[in-house]
């Protein structure tokens, strides 16, 4: 009994600081926040309670339908066009033979840029008239689009954004794809199958864990998007103000940009609705929760 006994405090004592730091870090501000949405609170005021009401406004709130539209939009065409992306650049750099290291590193430079910065780039690169896309684009004789000032194409340039730094995904998809077993697709070969066969019946089954995690961490990083829209839509508006604070020009333009994560930072910071700002936070964490379950039952039915 006191060797068990000793065994279980040893465990404990080795498990302790990760204990502690999800309790602390996660369990902690996951249930203050559920308490939160519950009440009336500015952080100045004693939080006063009034059940659903919170939650029963977001039925009725018109940016909050507006912003989920938004990030429910980048979920469904970003998310697979970084998979894709990734996907094929990851195949595309398999068959490098000479100098992959290097080709490897230049793919992957991308995904090191600062978020804001890559944004602020990205926004000079498409600026309408003076840019050197749409100048490239004038050469040929194409009129380019307005980019990131067009409610139409604000998006599409944000997913162009998101799939120049592809590199993430990419590293990957390349080391999945370096662990497929060469004898199997040689067997394959052998046996007839064409390239597409191969993929379908060798190369997917063996990736797939990689392509339901790259699946689910897309779906959770794009329903928290927010730095690539706020920087974006003040630099493409000409009053980049976000660095002082709340900007006005969230969503520019015509509200195109403006994600579910810009309208919670709005009325939590900007109006002092953190019980209404708590209960958003609650209904997004479900639904990313939601989400992930949906997809790995999905992987586990398909494996």
């Amino acid at each position: 009994m006191h060797h068990k006994l000793r065994h279980a405090l040893t465990v404990a004592s080795f498990m302790a600081p990760a204990t502690v730091g999800i309790v602390v870090f996660f369990l902690y501000p996951l249930l203050s926040a559920v308490y939160f949405s519950f009440t009336k609170f500015d952080l100045l005021s004693t939080p006063e309670w009034v059940g659903l009401r919170n939650y029963r406004h977001l039925f009725d709130d018109p940016f909050l339908t507006r912003a989920a539209v938004n990030t429910l939009w980048l979920c469904a065409i970003l998310v697979p066009a970084r998979m894709l992306g990734g996907l094929a650049t990851a195949m595309l750099l398999t068959s490098v033979k000479r100098g992959a290291g290097i080709v490897r590193t230049i793919f992957y430079l991308p995904a090191l840029a600062p978020p804001v910065a890559a944004t602020l780039a990205f926004v000079y690169l498409l600026k309408p008239g003076v840019g050197p896309v749409n100048t490239a684009l004038a050469h040929i004789g194409i009129d380019g689009p307005l980019w990131f000032n067009s409610p139409d194409w604000s998006k599409p340039s944000l997913v162009l954004l998101g799939l120049w730094g592809v590199g993430d995904v990419m590293v990957l998809y390349l080391a999945a794809l370096l662990d497929v077993p060469q004898a199997h697709l040689e067997a394959a070969q052998i046996d007839g199958a064409n390239a597409w066969q191969r993929f379908r019946h060798v190369t997917l089954p063996h990736i797939s864990p990689v392509v339901t995690f790259t699946a689910v961490i897309g779906v959770i990083t794009t329903l928290q998007y927010f730095a690539q829209a706020a920087v974006a839509a003040s630099a493409a508006s000409g009053q980049a103000t976000t660095g002082a604070g709340i900007s006005s020009t969230f969503g520019y333009p015509e509200g195109s940009t403006f994600t579910y994560p810009l309208w919670l930072y709005v009325v939590g910071f900007r109006y002092g609705a953190l019980g209404y700002a708590n209960a958003m936070a609650v209904v997004l964490f479900l639904v990313a929760f939601a989400v992930s379950l949906l997809l790995l039952r999905r992987s586990l039915k398909v494996t």
